[in-house]
């Protein structure tokens, strides 16, 4: 249980470094500021580990999972920017 509030707090943390890094105007609650950072962490502790850039609990995943949240949050951008611009024709 305490590792599932770990993740939560660190996604959380990583999402908004993401959203302070990224550039432009990302209008995103806290929810989903989390959910974005903790899908990053995620993506960058296993495709990270995965190709043996780095081990679990390095200073380099925390890096790696910013830059994992930065790439999902201007995913997430290009999508619900895609819809709005669908909406206005």
């Amino acid at each position: 249980m305490l590792e599932i509030l770990g993740t939560i707090v660190v996604g959380f943390i990583v999402g908004l470094i993401a959203r302070a890094v990224k550039p432009g105007n990302d209008k995103l609650g806290l929810i989903m500021t989390t959910l974005l950072g903790i899908a990053g962490a995620f993506l960058a502790r296993y495709a990270g580990a995965a190709m043996g850039w780095y081990q679990q609990n390095e200073p380099a995943g925390w890096i790696a999972s910013v830059i994992g949240a930065i790439l999902l949050l201007f995913i997430y951008g290009l999508v619900k920017g895609g819809s709005r611009s669908r909406e206005l024709r």
